[in-house]
């Protein structure tokens, strides 16, 4: 795979404790792994997670967190 620009949410804490995902962009896909298992990499197409992001930005997932 050729060497990517990983990217964090400005959401993600400051403090290094290493919770968040991280996005990278390839191509016709989107590079998605977890900070604490970078070698572990899942590829999706730019339009699925665009699909994703729009539903998590609209409160699609809130029931998700809620306990």
């Amino acid at each position: 795979m050729t060497r990517l620009t990983w990217q964090k949410s400005s959401f993600s804490s400051i403090d290094g404790n290493g919770e968040c995902l991280e996005l990278a962009a390839a191509r016709e896909y989107v590079a998605i792994r977890e900070s604490e298992a970078p070698t572990a990499v899942l590829l999706a197409r730019r339009a699925r997670v665009r699909g994703l992001l729009r539903a998590a930005k609209a409160g699609r997932f809130t029931r998700l967190t809620e306990r």
